[in-house]
């Protein structure tokens, strides 16, 4: 065929059909059109997409043994291996009022008995103990040093599917959430809760979220729900940060509970109560600590707190947020209600939250 009529019938093919060999002018494309045609495969593409996924395998492989299955007489969840003496944090919504908990390796085998060393349900945070194991511990980062846009994997066992990983970012630093009580669980409110679009389900709770570089930033904690659908909303979990962990769980492995939690706290006992008629809820005062921020400042049983630095508390709630995101020392604006109905503001200094054991 001439270069004119080659160039023709070309032309036709790349208008009508696929051109399989011969358009290109060079004996190698019609082999590799033939190998194509045969069924022989292009050879794997290497680059950016697999290093990557190799990096992603090397952090499982690393982290996984360190994640464990926990169930209870009330649930299941997660945890993660803290250090060699078969300490495991996880969170204490996970274990609360359990009678009996077994630790379950993330490989599988025969489940482990354990036993509570100490919970502090204000951080969600809690130690179990296996003794006689051979676990291996996590290596802990610093959640302070974490990034928004950083690629992170949550493991753990949701839905009873041990041994699970999703992957995701972190998604946003410095959150306050408030978990709900349930059960034993009296509820919690965490500061600086990292945000992740790895996917949280239950199970999740008490696993690890963990960076590129195999460090353990976060126990996810708990997943954000839709008030619209009633259900969980997709890719927006939440995990209790490294720091706190570091900070907390060495004092419940000492001595079961939590001297130094450097939470803030008012110095007071209180519930929220409903107006019948209004309907309107407030934060009522049932007790005040003897020695604390709010005696000295005048604070006594029956009052009504109303609002703390001018953050308006309507519950239990709201309070807590607002001092989850102060600390011991701080001097604060109280305004309280009396039982005569009159208002006034009071300046109190912030005590230590006190760690339950």
């Amino acid at each position: 065929m001439d270069r004119n009529a080659r160039t023709k019938a070309c032309a036709a093919a790349a208008a009508g059909a696929l051109v399989l060999a011969g358009c290109s002018g060079g004996t190698k494309n019609a082999e590799n059109a033939g190998n194509t045609a045969s069924g022989q495969t292009s050879p794997p593409v290497s680059g950016a997409g697999s290093d990557l996924e190799r990096q992603y395998e090397r952090v499982v492989d690393a982290v996984l043994p360190s994640v464990v299955k926990i169930q209870t007489d009330q649930g299941e969840g997660s945890g993660v291996v803290f250090d060699a003496q078969g300490d495991i944090v996880t969170n204490a919504h996970v274990v609360a009022g359990a009678r009996k908990i077994e630790v379950t390796s993330s490989g599988g085998g025969s489940p482990a008995n354990a036993s509570l060393v100490g919970a502090f349900a204000a951080d969600d945070l809690a130690v179990v103990r296996v003794k006689g194991g051979s676990l291996k511990p996590a290596s802990w980062g610093e959640s302070g040093k974490a990034r928004v846009g950083q690629i992170v994997l949550a493991m753990g066992n949701p839905l009873g599917l041990s041994g699970s990983v999703t992957n995701g970012i972190v998604s946003a630093l410095h959150r306050t959430v408030s978990t709900k009580g349930q059960g034993s669980f009296q509820g919690s409110t965490i500061a600086d809760a990292i945000q992740t679009s790895a996917d949280i389900n239950p199970g999740n709770s008490g696993g690890a979220l963990v960076t590129l570089d195999g460090q353990v930033i976060g126990i996810p904690t708990a997943a954000a729900s839709d008030p619209q659908i009633g259900a969980a909303a997709p890719g927006i979990g939440f995990a209790t940060p490294s720091d706190t962990v570091k900070r907390i769980v060495p004092q419940l492995i000492e001595s079961g509970k939590v001297s130094n939690s450097g939470r803030a706290a008012l110095g007071v006992v209180v519930r929220t109560i409903v107006d019948p008629q209004t309907g309107r809820r407030s934060v009522a005062v049932v007790e005040v600590q003897k020695g604390g921020g709010a005696a000295a400042a005048g604070i006594r049983p029956g009052d009504l707190i109303l609002s703390v630095n001018g953050t308006a508390t309507p519950d239990q709630s709201a309070l807590t947020t607002v001092l989850a995101n102060l600390k011991p020392g701080d001097k604060v604006k109280v305004e309280i209600q009396k039982s005569d109905g009159s208002k006034r503001q009071v300046q109190v200094t912030l005590g230590q939250l006190p760690g339950g054991g």
